[in-house]
């Protein structure tokens, strides 16, 4: 994570709605730990919601979108496939552990990006996640 300095200063309503943007992404994922959907459903709503708000609010509300989409995804594949080893009584491999393990620490580092976006943003400040920074200036216009 990177946070650029910006010459731009976010009024206070919008501190508040780019840092809701990632509490959202933290909410959900206590809310629908089971279901990896519901996060990225959760996140898609508030930013729709968010659409016509100020750059900075919308460009917030992307990232934190492209971050739960990519966990998603992530996180569906070893959701089911954890559901086909308990139904179908399939052994346990070494691909298994050597998929899920990565994306456990995925999730780890995306909460703790989260938690640290959440505070920074709060206080006005940019944020910009490696990789999913650069994606979102592509998305996000002026």
């Amino acid at each position: 994570m990177s946070s650029p300095d910006s010459v731009f200063h976010p009024q206070e309503y919008e501190a508040e709605k780019a840092s809701n943007s990632y509490i959202m992404s933290l909410v959900a994922v206590a809310v629908g730990l089971p279901l990896p959907i519901i996060n990225l459903i959760a996140t898609i709503v508030f930013a729709m919601a968010n659409r016509k708000s100020t750059y900075f609010v919308r460009w917030h509300c992307t990232q934190a979108l492209l971050s739960q989409l990519t966990l998603v995804i992530l996180n569906s594949i070893g959701f089911w496939w954890t559901i086909s080893i308990i139904t179908e009584s399939r052994d346990i491999s070494n691909a298994y552990f050597g998929y899920l393990i990565p994306v456990v620490l995925f999730n780890i580092a995306e909460l703790i990006a989260n938690i640290y976006a959440a505070i920074e943003t709060r206080k006005g400040k940019h944020v910009s996640f490696f990789f999913f920074g650069e994606l979102t200036n592509l998305i996000v216009r002026k």
